[in-house]
């Protein structure tokens, strides 16, 4: 089966965070591929990445970075999908606010969805979200999600009575 999203970051140390998109797209059955590229170390491989992401049948990338986290921004520069960023506390960053707004602040014309720092389950629920828009089986099973995180706080709230 064709991916329908995407996974992208710019190195194997970024997986423990991303793992979290990667759990929650296969718990909504929605089929991926994951790739690991460095928009600074491999610049044309993640150019010729994203300019043929649309011919796999991909329809939303998400791309987690750290530091100067330029993945995002690069991979919209190379498509017309809708790109979802994951700025990513990394160990030589400023507390992840560096890849915030290295994410954040892009040009008018290339917009970037941007996450909260480590925000990878919000990528792909905000993935989900938009392939809902012409999958009304995604849609039930995103209504069944949000239900079941109500259900969570609801049995909370009980519990503390």
């Amino acid at each position: 089966m064709k991916p329908l999203v995407s996974i992208i970051m710019g190195s194997l140390s970024d997986m423990p965070v991303m793992e979290e998109a990667i759990d929650f797209l296969k718990k909504m059955e929605v089929p991926i591929e994951v790739r690991a590229l460095s928009a600074h170390r491999t610049p044309d491989l993640v150019a010729t990445y994203a300019k043929e992401a649309a011919e796999r049948g991909v329809q939303v990338i998400i791309a987690g970075a750290g530091g100067a986290a330029h993945l995002p921004g690069i991979i919209a520069a190379h498509t017309c999908l809708p790109v979802i960023g994951v700025p990513i506390r990394s160990a030589q960053s400023l507390a992840g606010l560096d890849s915030v707004l290295s994410i954040l602040q892009m040009p008018s014309g290339i917009p970037v969805a941007t996450m909260a720092i480590n925000g990878a389950r919000n990528a792909a629920i905000y993935a989900v979200q938009i392939l809902a828009l012409a999958d009304n089986e995604l849609a039930e099973k995103l209504k069944d999600f949000r239900k079941s995180m109500a259900k969570k706080v609801e049995d909370a709230d009980a519990s503390i009575e």
